[in-house]
């Protein structure tokens, strides 16, 4: 199990205690290897936290890709399994991610999003609930998986190659997959637990890095710039069907809940829509 960390202790050891509870019963064993991105923090502090519970590898290349590309290298099994450092993976997770191989070379799991506390939610946590991490419609309708929730074989992974930075590493990686042959799947069972964002600077820095990758990966591909603002169009147009998918969605309790949540979807997909007009006219270099 490979898990990219950058200078967040606290999440990193409730993630370890989670995967020292994996159900894993089939006789096999597994390691977890801590890759370490450079944090601003003493190795030692690393090591006391992970206190056994897993390798340490310190990546000196700036990204989560190559965080994890330096996990895998370290690696000695037959099967990567990739999670993220503030993630919760259920005690079933390798297990059922492990046996879904048995029928693709690809495995993406399912997405829980987190919340610090189900009476009190800001408009922020309230949004994530209903939109983050819908892991099963990125495998089925978009043809990738999340990499805090990724399994394959060490033999595919190095076969496809490294993951990227820069881009959406996600997407990117698992389209250089399929267009090799290799299948990907969904794993209902293979549940990973991912906090949501708390606040409106967080969901900005989170899409401001998505949307920013997207575009990389956009001009990596060769396509044109009308296509990309007329995504920015979509994403503005959005607020209109999501807006129901709130009025209904199972995961809201109350007016105020929903209210805050549909405030925070108008104010995101807004700034994301002149976010992606910005990206088009003053391209980075």
């Amino acid at each position: 199990m490979i898990v990219p960390h950058y200078d967040d202790l606290q999440n990193l050891s409730a993630c370890l205690d989670a995967l020292e509870r994996q159900s894993l019963n089939d006789g096999k064993t597994f390691e977890v290897i801590v890759a370490d991105n450079c944090s601003p923090i003493a190795e030692h502090e690393i090591l006391e936290v992970i206190a056994g519970r897993g390798r340490l590898v310190r990546v000196e290349e700036r990204g989560a890709g190559p965080a994890r590309n330096g996990g895998a290298k370290l690696a000695q099994g037959e099967v990567l399994a990739f999670t993220d450092s503030d993630c919760i993976p259920d005690a079933a997770w390798l297990q059922q991610g492990v046996a879904a191989l048995a029928n693709c070379d690809v495995v993406g799991g399912r997405m829980e999003v987190l919340v610090g506390s189900e009476k009190s939610k800001s408009g922020a946590e309230a949004f994530e609930q209903v939109f983050a991490f819908d892991n099963e419609k990125y495998v089925h309708s978009h043809g990738f998986t999340v990499t805090a929730n990724l399994f394959c074989r060490a033999a595919t992974f190095w076969d496809v190659g490294a993951f990227r930075t820069g881009v959406s590493e996600d997407v990117e990686w698992c389209r250089r997959a399929t267009s090799k042959g290799y299948k990907l799947a969904y794993c209902q069972g293979a549940l990973v637990g991912h906090p949501a964002r708390r606040n409106w600077d967080e969901l900005v820095r989170k899409w401001r890095r998505l949307d920013e990758e997207s575009f990389a990966l956009h001009r990596d591909e060769g396509k044109s710039g009308l296509r990309w603002l007329l995504r920015a169009g979509m994403v503005a147009f959005s607020i209109f069907p999501h807006a129901f998918k709130l009025a209904i969605a199972p995961e809201l309790r109350g007016f105020g809940e929903r209210a805050r949540a549909f405030a925070t979807l108008v104010a995101i997909r807004l700034w994301r829509a002149i976010h992606y007009v910005r990206l088009a006219i003053l391209p980075k270099s």
